[in-house]
C-alpha cells in the first residue's frame, strides 16, 4: 500500500462513517454532495442529478491525485474508458483491467453495472457514455464466506454506502445482476 492509496481509503472511508445514516435528502448529507460537485469545478445539479462518479472523483482528488493523474468526471464510463485506454497503452497511474485479469487492492475502483444493464469489459473499452457505477476499495480480507474487499461507494441508496465483494482465487465473483465490468488498478 502506499501513502496515496492508503490516504484513499482513509477519505472515503470517512465519508461513510460521517454520512452513512443520512440520505441524499438530509440537509447535512445534501450539504456535503454539493461539496463534491463544487470541490470539482462543477455546478451543482442538486441532490436528485446521480453524484457516485462525483463521489469518486472527489476522493481521489482530495487524496491529492491531479487532474493530469486521473480523470475525474461526472460519470463513471468516462474514468472506467479513459482507464482502460491507459493499461491498454501502458501508460498513466491509473489503468483498467477485466475484472478475471486484476485482483483488485486498497486505492482501486471496482466498475459495475447499474440494474438494468449488463455493458462488459469490451463495450467499457470502447464507450465513455453509459450507465453504471463504481466504488473505492478499503480493506481487503477474508470472513466466514471466503475472501473479499470492502468498498465505498457515493449515491447508493442515495447515501454513501459500503458493499462486500467477494473473490475467488484473488479475482471478483461475477454476478448477474448489475455485473462487475472492471477494476480500475490504482499505481498512484
Amino acid at each position: 500500500m502506499t501513502q496515496f492509496t492508503s490516504s484513499l481509503a482513509h477519505i472515503a472511508e470517512g465519508q461513510y462513517d460521517a454520512y452513512h445514516f443520512y440520505t441524499e435528502g438530509d440537509p447535512v448529507l445534501a450539504k456535503q454532495i454539493q461539496k463534491y460537485w463544487e470541490d470539482l469545478n462543477y455546478d451543482f445539479p442538486g441532490v436528485g442529478e446521480q453524484w457516485s462518479a462525483v463521489f469518486v472523483s472527489w476522493c481521489m482528488k482530495s487524496a491529492g491525485a491531479s487532474k493530469n493523474e486521473f480523470k475525474f468526471a461526472e460519470r463513471h464510463a468516462v474514468f472506467v474508458n479513459w482507464a482502460i485506454a491507459n493499461a491498454k497503452a501502458g501508460t498513466g497511474l491509473f489503468r483498467g483491467h477485466g475484472i478475471d485479469a486484476c485482483s483488485p487492492k486498497i486505492g482501486d475502483i471496482i466498475a459495475n453495472n447499474q440494474p438494468g444493464h449488463a455493458y462488459d469489459f469490451d463495450y467499457a473499452a470502447t464507450h465513455d457514455d453509459y450507465h453504471s457505477h463504481s466504488a473505492i476499495v478499503i480493506e481487503k480480507g477474508t470472513d466466514r464466506n471466503g475472501d473479499y474487499v470492502l468498498t465505498v461507494g457515493g449515491n447508493e441508496s442515495d447515501s454513501v454506502q459500503e458493499k462486500t465483494v467477494y473473490l475467488k482465487n484473488g479475482l471478483i465473483v461475477q454476478r448477474t445482476h448489475m455485473p462487475f465490468i472492471a477494476v480500475i488498478e490504482d499505481l498512484k
